[in-house]
């Protein structure tokens, strides 16, 4: 073969991206202690802070305090006032650092790399053999990180925007009923339906034990465990309790049959009755979804999704990109013949499903 002319240009510029993302890791470890640590919730609100006041505020060592403000604003986290050596945190930035109820916080998703590293040596053994790694096999933080980088987003739109989205359904939850949420985790979304809905029942179904049992303790913290109650269950296979409203947030593309799950909605759902769909943004084409939030998600489904997918059998293995089109095709051959895209946001598209 013929060796290959090298244009200079569009490897400095390659270059340049690989290292760009190599900083972006390591920002990643930075933004993970300064939140922890306190160290944005030391700097909101307060204007520009020298190294030792954000230190003094969050109880902190000054000169590690200092080289990570640095490293911060080096990566424009944070703005650095060179007149006067101080720091501060824009407020824009604050939302998404500093503030753990606004919809943009993002501290905590650092976690799934953080598990996705750790857990390295299970993704190359699968690639490898081709065989699975369930949820369960993950490092805790996968699990935690997981949960924390929906929670926010859907505390956001669930109630406000996409429960309305759904034809007649908030009328039929204020008036009581049953409601099924299909790998719920730690139940994040269990339990904002049920403190917006008191006169309905929620069931959520999950199995890994620990986010159950997780489910379970933030159900009890928020005093509505008599509604929202947790199991161990498959997806095919939870109980009929005849529901109004099944849920899939984030969930149905991990399944190894997606189909089968589809189908065991169908038969315990009620007549009326309307599953909710909400999967990662995705449009149908490969070549529409090589942008951020594809890079994002194809990444985290090579070694999280596709992985559970194929430790449940991988009938069916849909990935985090699916698409609109895939999916509306596991519906039909479950039996549904309503398919409709209800919202959509940066990071997820929201269908309504019905027999």
């Amino acid at each position: 073969m013929d060796t290959p002319v090298i244009d200079n240009a569009k490897l400095d510029a390659f270059v340049a991206r690989a290292v760009g993302d190599l900083s972006t890791g390591y920002t990643g470890v930075m933004v993970s202690l300064g939140a922890k640590l306190g160290l944005y919730k030391a700097m909101a609100g307060a204007g520009p802070l020298s190294a030792k006041e954000v230190a003094q505020r969050a109880g902190c060592a000054e000169r590690y305090v200092r080289e990570w403000l640095n490293a911060q604003a080096a990566g424009g986290y944070l703005a650095y006032h060179a007149r006067s050596d101080t720091y501060e945190l824009p407020p824009e930035h604050a939302l998404v650092l500093a503030d753990e109820e606004s919809p943009v916080y993002v501290p905590p998703a650092w976690n799934v790399p953080a598990a996705m590293w750790f857990d390295e040596p299970k993704a190359l053994d699968a690639f490898r053999s081709g065989r699975g790694v369930a949820w369960g096999e993950h490092d805790p933080r996968m699990a935690c990180g997981v949960a924390a980088f929906y929670r926010n987003g859907y505390r956001a739109a669930l109630v406000p925007q996409w429960l309305p989205a759904l034809d007649g359904v908030v009328a039929q939850l204020d008036d009581g009923i049953a409601v099924a949420d299909v790998g719920c985790g730690h139940g994040h979304s269990t339990l904002l339906m049920a403190k917006a809905f008191p006169n309905s029942r929620f069931h959520g179904f999950d199995t890994h034990p620990a986010s159950v049992a997780e489910a379970q303790r933030l159900a009890a913290e928020a005093g509505v465990s008599e509604r929202a109650q947790f199991a161990i269950a498959r997806a095919t296979d939870y109980p009929d309790r005849g529901y109004g409203l099944i849920c899939f947030f984030d969930v149905l593309h991990d399944l190894g049959d997606p189909v089968a799950a589809a189908r065991h909605a169908a038969e315990v759902l009620a007549p009326g009755g309307t599953v909710l769909l909400v999967e990662p943004y995705a449009a149908d084409k490969v070549e529409d979804n090589l942008h951020t939030v594809g890079q994002l998600y194809y990444a985290a489904s090579s070694v999280i999704c596709c992985a559970h997918a194929v430790s449940e059998g991988g009938k069916l293995v849909l990935g985090a990109q699916a698409g609109p089109k895939r999916l509306a095709d596991v519906f039909r051959k479950a039996g549904f013949s309503h398919f409709r895209q209800a919202a959509q946001t940066p990071f997820n598209l929201i269908f309504e499903v019905r027999r």
